[in-house]
């Protein structure tokens, strides 16, 4: 999984977006149990980023369409719909295939575990 993470980061032909929903889902948990490498690959990782997501009222209402559609939670929605406002091609995640987001039409979902086999 973590192989597969750094080839998507470090591909010189992609940019990187996000969203301070991400930061809000990660840092958190990290910060709290004081995992220091998982808090620096944070930090290059939102360094790196080149396209953040409007926060707003317009984001909060293109996630709740999209949850209702998609059956998505709150957060997997919010993601969405910032990836979509700044015109994201795919959406890469850590959520296995078969969890609701991949449910999500509009953008391409792309996990970063390994298919079960």
């Amino acid at each position: 999984m973590v192989d597969k993470a750094l080839e998507i980061l470090t591909d010189p032909d992609s940019s990187l977006a996000s969203s301070a929903y991400v930061r809000l889902e990660v840092l958190p948990k990290a910060s709290f149990h004081r995992r220091e490498k998982e808090l620096a690959f944070y930090d290059g990782f939102f360094t790196a980023v080149s396209h953040w997501a409007p926060l707003g009222e317009a984001l909060l209402q293109e996630a709740l369409e999209i949850a209702s559609r998609a059956g998505l939670s709150a957060l997997d929605a919010l993601h969405v719909a910032a990836a979509l406002a700044v015109g994201a091609d795919e959406l890469v995640t850590s959520e296995k295939l078969g969890k609701p987001v991949h449910r999500v039409q509009g953008i391409t979902v792309r996990t970063i575990h390994a298919p079960q086999s």
